[in-house]
């Protein structure tokens, strides 16, 4: 697992746009007077949204005062949580989680795949800059292991070969289908198994 690395590039300005500035306003307004700076991860994850899905260092510092906070504070919460990316990412961005359950089920098969077909190196963008790729933490779907999050869907139940074709669409700017890739309803048994109903050969 890399560190997070934060971008040596930072652009000079950045405020959220009218529609995201009435956004933030109206999370704001859900919390207690005094309290706006419960909204901070909110107002990162907005931040992230607008700027391709990374949060420069300037955007933090709008953020402390949009909250009134120490700047320092939202440096922290940026730093600490791994959905936040401090660096460019690709527009499809591929987090493959290497947890105890992902990897006992072929997870590092999948990093593979990310070197050959994407960059050698995680976090670094493909030759086309589109994509990009890191090791992750669980994200909570070991059930369906080993699988991987591309912005906001998730892809499971996945072997070498499911994860070349989704790379070899999405390079294309097609929208794979998320979900299980062994044809699974969401965490339902394989086989068809059935439990808890008495049946010794379930």
């Amino acid at each position: 697992m890399s560190i997070k690395k934060i971008s040596k590039e930072q652009p000079e300005n950045f405020k959220f746009n009218e529609k995201n500035h009435e956004i933030a306003e109206k999370i704001i307004s859900n919390y207690p007077k005094g309290k706006q700076q419960s909204a901070v991860m909110a107002l990162l994850y907005i931040a992230q949204k607008q700027n391709d899905n990374w949060i420069p260092l300037i955007a933090m510092k709008y953020i402390a005062k949009f909250l009134d906070m120490p700047y320092i504070k939202v440096y922290e919460v940026a730093t600490f949580y791994s959905m936040y990316n401090l660096a460019p990412v690709g527009k499809y961005f591929f987090q493959v989680c290497t947890t105890t359950p992902c990897m006992l089920r072929g997870a590092y098969d999948l990093v593979d795949i990310c070197k050959k077909k994407i960059s050698k190196e995680e976090s670094k963008l493909s030759k086309d800059k589109k994509l990009s790729w890191i090791e992750v933490e669980c994200l909570g779907a070991c059930v369906n292991a080993p699988m991987i999050q591309i912005n906001d869907d998730y892809f499971e139940d996945l072997d070498s070969k499911n994860l070349e074709k989704i790379i070899d669409q999405v390079k294309q700017d097609k929208h794979p289908k998320p979900g299980s890739y062994r044809g699974r309803l969401n965490t339902e048994p394989e086989n068809i198994r059935k439990t808890l109903l008495g049946n010794k050969n379930a």
